[in-house]
């Protein structure tokens, strides 16, 4: 009997890359085929339909998307085409064939007005084009597919590819002291926890007659300033940590100032454990 097929997109990016070093651990039930954009380019839709029709994979986890936040007020053509009408033809393709679509969303769809924990059914208003290119991604795969599971998370991280947590190490080596912003709330997501949890949820065969939302980040809610000390205790970095307003760092793309996102559904549904957020960073601190 063949192993079932499970697709990746986005292998370059930080949760394909944790997913590749965590396939290793499930050869024995699945096959694997990981794709960046050299492989298939996901602005264009009938390549999508195409490859995947060519392939017959019987799970897509579609890590890929559009992720320069500040570069999307710019490029927002390129933007909606990566996380709205890529996502759209991988649903209506999955509904055809009876494939499994997982879709990673963010906590980017909220505008941070709740100041307690966000519940996936909770009203969404994007303040940016990410945001809203990735709100109309959901919007898409819900309408297209009866039985995907759409996963929103935050502020992800990871020994791979560019991030805060890399950021801070290098900025903490080559300056005494930084400022960082300290009125932003959210939580942190090693990639690589995401990457056990998505496996978790393949692996639980749960049949499900809709498509439906969850969130996804480690446990705790802290500002960035609270994290770069972290990184920096961690790190054993000689480096000074100020907290600064978000006033005085203005972006092009409005960010939210509040993102803590209840994760119980996930946990209920799929028996996710959610790992405390210092535990990962020093999990993930240590490989690097």
């Amino acid at each position: 009997m063949t192993k079932p097929l499970i697709l990746v997109t986005g292998k370059d990016g930080q949760l394909g890359f944790e997913l590749m070093q965590l396939s290793e651990q499930f050869n024995n039930q699945f096959n694997f085929l990981f794709v960046g954009r050299n492989e298939l380019d996901l602005s264009n839709s009938d390549a999508i339909a195409s490859f995947i029709k060519q392939h017959q994979p019987q799970y897509i986890v579609n890590c890929a998307a559009y992720t320069a936040v500040d570069k999307a007020e710019t490029e927002q053509e390129l933007a909606y085409a990566i996380n709205a009408t890529a996502p759209a033809v991988m649903a209506k393709v999955c509904a055809e064939m009876g494939c499994k679509l997982i879709h990673i969303s963010t906590d980017y769809v909220f505008d941070g007005e709740k100041q307690q924990s966000y519940l996936p059914t909770d009203a969404i208003h994007p303040l940016n084009v990410y945001g809203s290119s990735k709100a109309a991604g959901e919007k898409l795969v819900a309408e297209n597919s009866n039985d995907a599971v759409i996963i929103r998370t935050s502020w992800v991280y990871s020994s791979h590819g560019k991030n805060f947590v890399k950021a801070m190490l290098k900025l903490m080596s080559d300056r005494p002291e930084i400022n960082v912003v300290a009125d932003q709330i959210g939580c942190p997501t090693y990639a690589a926890d995401l990457a056990e949890a998505i496996m978790k949820i393949i692996c639980s065969n749960v049949v499900s007659t809709s498509t439906k939302i969850y969130h996804y980040s480690n446990t705790g809610n802290i500002s960035w300033f609270q994290f770069a000390q972290a990184i920096q205790e961690i790190g054993e970095k000689d480096c000074k940590v100020n907290p600064i307003p978000s006033t005085a760092y203005p972006t092009p793309a409005k960010r939210s100032n509040y993102s803590v996102m209840d994760t119980s559904d996930i946990e209920k549904d799929f028996g996710v454990e959610i790992k405390d957020w210092k535990k990962s960073l020093e999990k993930c601190i240590h490989l690097l």
